[in-house]
């Protein structure tokens, strides 16, 4: 029987599909300050969130994928003080900022808000350990 590898993994990308990939990838270099760590010449550019985690944005074009209306996804950070996120996305020309909430039954306080071509970003703190 075959096992899987016991390598450790070396990193995580989450991949979404644009139209505009230069307006997104100016949107996550520059409002969410990510760092460009891989390009990969017109299909994608992949940004890292923080150590081990990144985000793909590809040109739907030539993604595996097409952009679609309806987004299912939501691209969720946790920081360790999201008033201070808060009132620095304010300051941003984003869509559907909502206010901060706390979600007790979770153990979040947090706030929502979409990027340029209306995925969903959530930005949270965790109200009590282990949440």
């Amino acid at each position: 029987m075959t096992t899987r590898p016991d390598a450790p993994n070396q990193l995580t990308i989450t991949f979404l599909y644009y139209k505009v990939l230069a307006r997104a990838e100016a949107f996550y270099r520059d409002v969410m300050g990510f760092p460009l760590v891989i390009d990969q010449q017109g299909l994608a550019k992949i940004m890292r969130v923080c150590p081990g985690a990144h985000i793909g944005l590809v040109d739907e074009a030539h993604g595996m994928h097409k952009w679609a209306e309806t987004r299912p996804v939501q691209f969720c950070i946790r920081v360790p003080d999201v008033d201070a996120w808060y009132a620095y996305i304010k300051t941003q020309d984003v869509e559907n900022l909502s206010e901060l909430f706390i979600n007790d039954a979770i153990g979040i306080r947090a706030f929502v808000f979409d990027d340029p071509e209306g995925y969903q970003v959530e930005i949270q703190t965790a109200t009590r350990a282990g949440a």
